[in-house]
């Protein structure tokens, strides 16, 4: 162990993170006690699409962030006020920090907590703009509100074994699941999933999960496309020079889906002879093409408020071009924002433990330690058709 007792991945500029000594977690919220809280020492934690903005020099994060919203872990020490999570529980934390006493979190709406963001509905751990809160790519890591925020794994030799499936439901899992809900996936539909990304893969397992009838997912990475084919959907490299309903219409025979799910977000390219460039809102019009008329566009990418890397003025202060007059007269829904990952989170356990779902083998993971987090950073970026799983204690390796 480290003399400060504790490792974390910071982010130290576009393009760079470091492994780093950073301050064990105490059970403190400023400079007052978190009786409602515990510390958890980190199984395994993930890197996200989301993580790879920031790090790419995409949002304004300021140096020296902890990264790290996907965490699972074991509680090492629990806060004097709480009753129902013990020392020695596998838990899941969901990615949103949420009190679970505001009028939102009453109401399931987590992902917009109204108290743990000075600025804004909604915290994150180890997140840009979202409350400061430290990030769980490290050794240990501190949860408030832990009798309310906390899934606990009810056996824990079962959750040992199911880790790298277990580990997707602090974020992806729900994330695709929840832009699947939102595009009103069901028995029989066919969906058109924008992105092959982990996000993208983890929403085509849940429109599968959700009875889909076709599964098409659009990206132009071939390797991420063949991970796509892996598990039964329909491949569509964007490459192409062709309409997007012509695409779609070369697989289904009619040129729309029932329900579209944008799992790419403001970091798009257009497709075909322009895929070489940004259009941030590429995919969003491409899907209000192709949806049925009176369908819905579930939108689990992110969408930023300021992205100082963006190729366009306008873009940089998060103004993007839709032609939302073609969502206007097609009636299209639109349903965006971050997922509330708690809503689903117990259910895609029971998927898991029950094995109705491989979500680990979808998304393609690969475990590596603390100290290949740059390294797994580096080959994210490159378009790996992987999930990067952090194991900081070499639990599972």
């Amino acid at each position: 162990m480290s003399s400060s007792g504790n490792r974390g991945v910071v982010f130290r500029g576009a393009g760079k993170v470091a492994v780093e000594n950073i301050d064990f977690p105490e059970l403190a919220l400023g400079k007052r006690k978190c009786e409602h809280g515990v510390i958890l020492k980190v199984l395994t934690t993930n890197i996200c699409g989301s993580d790879q903005h920031m790090v790419r020099g995409r949002t304004t994060a300021p140096e020296g962030l902890v990264l790290g919203h996907e965490i699972t872990g074991e509680v090492i020490e629990c806060g004097r006020d709480v009753e129902f999570v013990n020392k020695g529980d596998i838990v899941s934390v969901p990615f949103n920090v949420a009190c679970g006493r505001c009028r939102n979190c009453k109401r399931g709406d987590t992902h917009i907590c109204l108290h743990v963001n000075d600025d804004r509905p909604g915290g994150a751990y180890g997140y840009v703009d979202m409350g400061g809160w430290v990030g769980g790519q490290a050794e240990y890591v501190m949860v408030p509100y832990a009798d309310f925020q906390l899934l606990v794994f009810p056996d824990r030799d079962q959750a040992i074994d199911k880790l790298t499936n277990l580990t997707m439901l602090s974020d992806i899992f729900p994330t695709g699941f929840h832009g699947c809900v939102n595009a009103g996936v069901q028995p029989g539909s066919t969906v058109y999933i924008a992105g092959a990304g982990p996000v993208g893969l983890a929403a085509a397992v849940s429109a599968q999960l959700l009875g889909a009838a076709c599964v098409i997912v659009g990206d132009m990475n071939p390797q991420r496309l063949e991970q796509a084919r892996s598990f039964g959907c329909q491949p569509l490299d964007l490459r192409q020079d062709a309409s997007m309903s012509e695409l779609i219409e070369s697989v289904l025979g009619v040129p729309e889906v029932d329900a579209a799910v944008d799992a790419v977000g403001f970091e798009a390219h257009g497709h075909g002879c322009a895929h070489e460039h940004e259009q941030p809102a590429s995919v969003l019009n491409a899907a209000m093409e192709i949806t049925q008329a009176g369908g819905r566009i579930g939108i689990p990418g992110l969408y930023v408020t300021e992205d100082p890397g963006a190729e366009e003025e306008s873009a940089r202060h998060g103004d993007i071009s839709m032609k939302f007059g073609l969502g206007w007269a097609k009636a299209i829904s639109f349903h965006t924002g971050q997922t509330p990952a708690m809503r689903y989170q117990r259910q895609l356990m029971q998927a898991i433990l029950h094995e109705k779902v491989d979500i680990a083998k979808a998304v393609n993971v690969q475990l590596i330690g603390l100290d290949e987090a740059p390294q797994g950073y580096a080959d994210f970026d490159k378009g790996a058709a992987k999930k990067f799983v952090l194991d900081p204690h070499g639990t599972l390796m």
